[in-house]
């Protein structure tokens, strides 16, 4: 019999489990049966670490000569594709039919730097964070140019790669020993494309749900809604005194296993796990420097999160930047925000030491049309552009008060120093000792490897050396 297919799902076993006589079942197929709930498979892993389930074996990391010093990535993806031109390249020179309602650039606490007028908190913090003016890759599609930012791999080809979310828990799960999953997205994956890819589910993200910036942050799995703290406590008093089979059978290796099991779910719905969430836990003043709004409240459960040890946390900026029309109001509104959570967040990982082991980075996949569309139906809108547009790298290892290659005088195409999604991507690895040229497990035995090489076609400027 194929090795391959004895635990498949069949209509008698629909979960595939191993379920023949005298089999010992261990901690994580009694998760996979539901019999603790979302909670319970949240913390799967956590304990097949102990049990010595069988896991994928992760390829050994190659010897770089960067060193790598990030333990925490937070990737805030301004999905929909933020303008360039309006934010973090401005061209105030250019005129109105390129900068529209935004004519001002403003300077930051490092010369020669400048930004667009809307982000003068970010203008303070310039000497924590670089500016990439290059990327490209010329793709203007939503789910294509997605692909291509998160996983670095060309979209149309015969494998679906996973994110660099998934490819960081693949890495980094081993070793981790937290009660919240290795890769966490704040607060609902974008669809784009299935961040998983080859990988399969068992490396999905676990999305929070909920609003930060709510009275009370309802966690999927975690937080009930309408269920308050003492009653689910009361509940779990009420089901340990109905357990009799369990205190009949104390001695059951199964019946410990699922006890054991039951013990981390409750910890993540009610102990170390949920405190991670509860943001009532800070200071109202620190909750106020962040921004009472869910991108500021997003950004705060984030440091929470790189403080509990999460190796890979996204935000998907709520709202998003698709401005095809509506672009100068939506700005005016999602600007100030993005300005005032980030930057605060920048100066609260300094100020807790952790700046240094955490990478942030942020971008959109793509940029925005330089040249305003003034034409119906847009009336002043910018369409998709992956010419050319700005990242924003900082932490981890990346230097700050940099500048990484530029556009020309309109902000239409790269003017030197090209940096590509396998460029990005790769010093972020790098950073955080992950080998880009490390194999992945595909179920087919495909040779795949985390990040294509030149030879498969991928275009390259290099690794960004230069601040790092």
């Amino acid at each position: 019999m194929n090795p391959n297919l004895q635990n498949c799902p069949t209509p008698a076993n629909p979960l595939g489990l191993n379920v023949s006589l005298g089999h010992s079942m261990n901690r994580r197929e009694a998760l996979r049966l539901g019999l603790f709930g979302t909670a319970g498979c949240l913390c799967s892993d956590h304990l097949m670490a102990d049990t010595g389930g069988a896991a994928p074996a992760v390829p050994s990391a190659a010897a770089s000569p960067i060193t790598a010093k990030a333990k925490s990535v937070i990737q805030i993806f301004l999905w929909g594709g933020m303008s360039h031109i309006d934010t973090w390249d401005p061209k105030p020179d250019a005129g109105n039919d390129y900068m529209g309602e935004f004519r001002k650039a403003i300077p930051t606490n490092i010369d020669g730097i400048q930004l667009g007028e809307l982000f003068p908190k970010l203008a303070t913090q310039a000497d924590k964070y670089s500016l990439i003016r290059s990327m490209t890759h010329r793709n203007n599609g939503h789910e294509t140019a997605a692909y291509l930012m998160q996983t670095g791999h060309a979209p149309g080809e015969r494998l679906a790669y996973p994110s660099v979310g998934a490819v960081f828990s693949f890495f980094k799960s081993p070793g981790y020993r937290g009660l919240i999953p290795p890769y966490v997205v704040l607060t609902q994956p974008q669809g784009r494309f299935s961040e998983e890819g080859f990988l399969g589910p068992k490396l999905k993200p676990f999305a929070t749900g909920g609003d930060p910036n709510a009275a009370r942050f309802e966690v999927e799995g975690v937080v009930s809604r309408g269920i308050p703290d003492a009653r689910q406590k009361a509940r779990r008093e009420l089901l340990r005194k109905m357990d009799t089979l369990g205190t009949a059978m104390a001695a059951s290796p199964q019946l410990a296993a699922a006890e054991e099991a039951k013990k981390l779910a409750y910890e993540l719905i009610l102990g170390e796990g949920r405190d991670v969430f509860d943001l009532t836990k800070e200071q109202p003043e620190m909750r106020d420097r962040y921004g009472r709004h869910t991108f500021g409240q997003d950004c705060l459960a984030a440091r929470r999160m790189v403080e509990a040890g999460v190796p890979y946390i996204v935000i998907n900026y709520p709202g998003g930047w698709d401005t095809h029309s509506n672009h100068f109001s939506t700005m005016r509104r999602q600007c100030p925000q993005l300005d005032q959570g980030l930057a605060m967040l920048l100066q609260d990982l300094q100020d807790h030491g952790l700046l240094e082991t955490t990478i942030v980075w942020c971008c959109g996949e793509f940029g925005r049309g330089p040249k305003v569309d003034w034409q119906p139906p847009w009336n002043g809108g910018r369409n998709h552009y992956g010419n050319v547009f700005t990242a924003l790298v900082a932490g981890g290892g990346f230097k700050g008060g940099h500048l990484v290659g530029s556009s020309d005088q309109h902000a239409e195409e790269v003017q030197d120093r090209p940096v590509y999604p396998v460029d990005l991507l790769g010093s972020i690895y790098a950073l955080s000792g992950i080998d880009t040229k490390a194999r992945l497990p595909h179920p087919m035995g495909t040779d795949a490897y985390v990040l294509p090489a030149a030879a498969e076609g991928a275009k390259s400027g290099g690794l960004l050396t230069e601040i790092m």
